[in-house]
């Protein structure tokens, strides 16, 4: 491990202007243009939702989706800090860096899908919640999470700015917006599981189960590694930096063992359950439902053997696959297994489709941007040293 002086992260410089920051504003112009729409005319002149399909892809893969693949920086987080593996320190800042874009744009993108936006404040008022709600409990998480996560991320544009002595005193009172950090995932990750449960006999059985909180966090967490392996694999390459194999090898073990205790409590619940025979039916939900088991079981095949977490392709791959596996579950339970009743359909606009697009690109601007100028990734002769 290096000297934690080596390891102090740096801005990566450059230009902000390049191929990649040029089409992030094209499709972020596309998306603001629809949103201009949406918010003039309502959901119904852009959108293909309806009485049946009251959810499409813009809470399904902006928030659902979204948040899930924003849980690298608590999935480090809780290596380093719950359990003391503080080999991993220097992927926090960039796994939380990642994190802050996507769940802050998920916990917009709700209010983009509300038929009465004007009326969100309504979550927050002491008079309008219901403590029962499921709905309530994911709202606030998120919403405290997207300020611990700022908080957390707060050190590296105190560095910048030279307040040295504004981050001495925060230190004192980090551990705990870090433990805050580590709880309030665990709670809302859970609850989108619970969101399912809740549907009843609307959602296919080889997604609904009582089970569904303990997958959805399971998977979430999982996920959070993917997404660590697959952005400091596009990092290194986008920014020619040497790729941090000496963590990311150790940490794709971590994510293999918990891919592993997924596995087995997916399948265990659906053998228990007697539901594992819709798997095998004609329909477009098995089949879909096979190839989201796939993406789960080929990283396990393709980086198992410890040689093969040496390969930073392999890595690659397996974290790309994971991050579709994770995807599918979420589309399946919310759209390709969600059964509302005869008369109903839905298939996503090319507007929604800009939306959710443009939501990816404003993720990989500020990140572009924040990376080249402020301390976020390891300094290069750090890895160098390794």
């Amino acid at each position: 491990m290096a000297n934690n002086s080596h390891a102090a992260p740096a801005p990566v410089g450059g230009s902000l202007v390049n191929a990649a920051t040029l089409s992030c504003g094209v499709l972020i112009a596309l998306m603001l243009a629809v949103l201009v729409v949406r918010f003039l005319f309502g959901l119904g002149s852009v959108t293909a939702l309806n009485d049946g399909y009251p959810w499409g892809i813009w809470v399904v893969v902006d928030v659902m989706i979204g948040s899930a693949f924003a849980c690298g920086g608590f999935s480090v987080a809780m290596l380093v800090y719950i359990f003391n593996k503080g080999q991993y320190h220097p992927l926090v800042r960039p796994a939380l860096l990642a994190s802050l874009f996507g769940y802050t744009l998920a916990g917009v993108g709700v209010i983009f899908d509300l038929g009465r936006w004007w009326n969100v404040w309504n979550m927050f008022w002491p008079g309008s919640i219901n403590p029962n709600s499921v709905m309530f409990e994911v709202a606030i998480c998120i919403s405290l999470y997207i300020m611990v996560m700022w908080i957390e991320f707060s050190p590296a544009f105190l560095e910048k700015m030279g307040k040295h002595e504004t981050k001495k005193r925060l230190n004192k009172v980090m551990f705990f917006v870090i433990a805050l950090g580590t709880l309030l995932p665990m709670m809302h990750q859970s609850s989108l599981g619970t969101l399912l449960v809740v549907m009843g006999t609307q959602i296919n059985p080889l997604w609904q189960t009582p089970m569904l909180p303990v997958l959805y966090l399971l998977s979430a967490i999982t996920m959070g590694y993917a997404v660590v392996l697959f952005e400091s694999c596009v990092a290194a390459s986008s920014f020619r930096r040497k790729i941090e194999m000496h963590l990311l090898t150790p940490l794709s073990k971590v994510m293999l063992g918990t891919l592993a205790v997924f596995l087995v409590v997916r399948f265990g619940d659906l053998v228990a359950r007697g539901a594992l025979s819709n798997a095998f039916a004609p329909t477009l939900q098995a089949l879909s439902f096979w190839l989201e088991t796939a993406c789960f079981v080929a990283p396990l095949v393709l980086i198992g053997a410890e040689s093969n977490r040496r390969n930073p392709a392999r890595l690659f791959i397996a974290g790309v696959l994971l991050m579709l596996g994770g995807s599918l579950m979420r589309l399946n339970g919310f759209l390709i297994g969600y059964e509302t009743g005869a008369g109903f359909s839905y298939f996503p606009t090319l507007a929604e489709v800009l939306v959710t697009a443009g939501m990816f690109a404003i993720e990989v601007l500020g990140y572009i941007i924040i990376t080249r100028r402020f301390p976020v990734l390891p300094r290069e002769d750090a890895l160098v040293a390794h």
